[in-house]
């Protein structure tokens, strides 16, 4: 079992966070809730791209259309669908542009970070897209980096308001994209994080100590 040497609050945060297996169907009060979708739209990614659709399943309706999802593969996860509170769909842009980015300067200059006479200036930073984009115009690997900073981000917000989660890529993404269709409207979702508290009496992975390597394996100093 590993050994914290602090007792700071975002340590605590991680340690006590876990993949959960069983949930029960407690549901999120909505002000926290609020608080997981204020942390999923602060997300940092790459040039402020924000290249992401997040889609949340809670109606009764919506979470038979993802259990449907499970139809071919990865029934395991299946379980969670019906009885945890949320399930939300990560999805990414596959072919991010120009006019993607633009509605991001749009909205600097709206807030006030960037200047209405520096909205053609501000483009210099899409050559970052270029650099990652194909002779199709797809960047998927890009836009879904982005979107994985997002669900971690999500993850450590959930565990500070004692909310359990469990990230999925055991998901269909060729099924949801199907089901889904109009709400993806394009964006493609690989994985997905259900939300809401776990069954003391059928959550196996509640009661094993965490285990991560040693500090010393994975970061160097230099």
């Amino acid at each position: 079992m590993i050994q914290s040497n602090t007792t700071h609050p975002i340590i605590s945060d991680l340690e006590k966070r876990y993949t959960t297996k069983r949930y029960t169907t407690k549901r999120i009060p909505q002000d926290d809730l609020d608080v997981v979708f204020q942390a999923m739209r602060l997300s940092p990614s790459s040039i402020n791209s924000q290249p992401w659709k997040f889609i949340v399943i809670e109606s009764d309706e919506a979470k038979e259309r993802m259990h449907n999802t499970f139809a071919n593969k990865f029934q395991f996860n299946q379980p969670h669908i019906k009885t945890a509170s949320h399930v939300i769909l990560f999805a990414y842009n596959p072919e991010y542009t120009r006019d993607d980015y633009a509605q991001v300067i749009d909205a600097d200059i709206k807030n006030g970070r960037t200047q209405a006479e520096n909205r053609e200036q501000a483009f210099g930073a899409f050559a970052f897209v270029d650099m990652n984009t194909d002779e199709q115009g797809n960047n998927a690997t890009w836009t879904k980096a982005q979107t994985y900073i997002a669900l971690g981000n999500t993850m450590h917000a959930a565990a500070r308001l004692g909310i359990d989660s469990t990230p999925m890529e055991g998901v269909d993404a060729e099924l949801i994209g199907e089901i889904f269709e109009k709400e993806l409207n394009g964006y493609i979702c690989d994985v997905a994080l259900v939300l809401g508290y776990h069954d003391d009496s059928e959550d196996y992975n509640a009661k094993l100590p965490k285990s991560r390597l040693a500090k010393e394996q994975i970061i160097q100093v230099l």
